[in-house]
């Protein structure tokens, strides 16, 4: 496991773990464990994936879903901002998801299938599915069937992502299944940060993660009405954010976001990220007491923004700016309730006629002010009657699930970063629209105003780990981050 999945791990005090891809000698520390077990693997998975996905992943969708851009004066992240990154981006965050979160995993699913533990094998068989879904959705296509084969295999052949995306499927529902049949506890307890080993909340993650696989599917050939349908009847989905939630105050224990950025690391402490017009606008404009849980205020209690981009055309700093308002101890949420909901209101509109739609939107706002710790009747009052945010229901599809994607958008902000980039990959909204027609009121997004691509495109997938093409004659490094994952087919 690398170091920064290491640092986060002292923040329950399991102590540092070994992994298949160690790069800390044992022998010389006592913090050490020699031996590794299934629950210190799994505590060492979830560290691994939190630290990225709540990290530079985060950092990454921040910009791309239009939530923050580089503050003036300040020019860490103008690569990200300028849609200008290098080869050599991905290189921490797939080591790390690879040799750390997926190889530790894989560890536990041996493990447990030896021991006939059917807790375990869906606990881990999930949280890989869930890593290895973010891998395929950020980079394409990737080593998934000839992945994690150690030195027996050091160039594994990438799959195509629609086949890793019916393998996902298989892969859950198999655990599901096998845990169902002969229902073991994982006796992970504590060890597991996000669900402390509870199995019911388990088994609901699995399923809400089949349907976000299914509703990622919409646009393809593949997409799946009779399946998502069947989840909907079932509706056993989570009823509880999945968050990991143990961060301290003290250096090497903090939100992974907060750390790096917001910390005071040296050339990066608060310096960098300043709040997009694309969303405090939108929730401005909206009177949506989000906009005070998302961002901070200046000193003088305001909350300035800028357009995307548009840093390099001012010589102020980020303190006059609204900032992230992500703190030392902010959780990171692999997957919300509310997600849950727009998740399963997006279904209801495209293959059940909108019935019970309204329904599962209403609840997903709602329950989006719950995760920022706002109340209920604050999000009713903008859903209900004559409302902001009132569903407005006879739409055509895709108007109908826009009102979705809005909302959900506008939920994921400091919540899953990379999941709210993708989305609006994936259905188009927010829109992208050209510098000086958009409406920030209704929700858009603008190219960035220091892009180097042309017109309205934005990027869409990542560039491979330029270590990886080195490394894996298998591996050709994709012409542009304009190419398109295999999903992104809405005109």
């Amino acid at each position: 496991m690398k170091n920064i999945s290491k640092i986060l791990l002292t923040i329950f005090s399991i102590g540092l773990l070994t992994s298949c891809e160690k790069d800390l000698d044992v022998n010389t520390n006592p913090n050490t464990p020699r031996t590794i077990n299934s629950s210190l693997a799994l505590a060492s998975a979830e560290a691994s994936i939190v630290a990225i996905t709540g990290g530079e992943l985060a950092n990454l969708g921040g910009f791309y879903a239009q939530y923050h851009t580089q503050a003036p004066s300040a020019g860490q992240y103008d690569i990200i901002d300028q849609y200008n990154l290098p080869t050599s981006y991905g290189n921490a965050l797939w080591s790390e998801l690879y040799s750390g979160a997926l190889n530790d995993l894989n560890y536990v699913i041996e493990e447990a299938n030896k021991e006939g533990n059917t807790g375990q094998t869906l606990v881990a068989t999930t949280l890989q599915c869930y890593t290895y879904q973010v891998l395929t959705d950020v980079f394409g296509d990737i080593p998934y069937k000839d992945a994690l084969q150690g030195t027996s295999n050091i160039n594994p052949t990438v799959t195509p992502g629609d086949e890793i995306y019916t393998d996902l499927l298989l892969k859950i529902d198999n655990a599901l299944a096998a845990y169902n049949a002969n229902p073991v506890a994982s006796d992970f307890g504590t060890q597991d940060v996000i669900y402390e080993g509870n199995m019911d909340n388990w088994v609901k993650f699995a399923n809400t993660l089949k349907l976000k696989i299914y509703m990622h599917m919409a646009y393809t050939s593949l997409a799946n009405p009779t399946a998502v349908k069947a989840l909907l009847t079932e509706n056993n989905f989570i009823t509880k954010d999945a968050s990991f939630a143990k961060f301290g105050t003290q250096t090497s224990q903090r939100n992974p976001f907060y750390e790096t950025n917001l910390s005071s690391s040296p050339g990066l402490g608060d310096i960098n990220h300043v709040a997009s017009n694309s969303l405090l606008s939108f929730y401005d404009l909206n009177n949506d007491p989000r906009l005070t849980a998302v961002y901070r205020a200046t000193t003088a209690g305001t909350y300035p923004s800028l357009n995307q981009g548009d840093g390099e055309n001012f010589t102020n700093t980020a303190v006059s700016y609204a900032r992230p308002n992500i703190i030392a101890t902010t959780p990171v949420y692999l997957m919300t309730v509310s997600e849950s909901y727009f998740l399963q209101s997006e279904a209801l509109i495209r293959y059940s006629s909108e019935s019970g739609a309204k329904e599962k939107y209403d609840l997903g706002v709602q329950n989006s002010f719950t995760t920022y710790s706002l109340t209920i009747s604050q999000a009713t009052a903008l859903t209900g009657t004559g409302g902001a945010y009132e569903f407005i229901s006879g739409l055509s599809v895709e108007q109908a699930v826009r009102q979705v994607m809005i909302q959900k958008w506008a939920s994921l902000a400091n919540v899953n970063n990379i999941e709210a980039y993708i989305e609006t990959t994936r259905t188009k909204f927010p829109e992208v629209v050209a510098f000086g027609t958009q409406d920030y009121s209704i929700g858009n997004r603008i190219p960035s105003r220091t892009s180097i691509l042309t017109s309205t495109t934005i990027p869409s997938i990542l560039f491979y780990p330029q270590n990886e093409v080195d490394r894996n004659i298998n591996i050709t490094q994709r012409a542009s981050i304009t190419q398109k994952v295999w999903w992104d087919q809405k005109n």
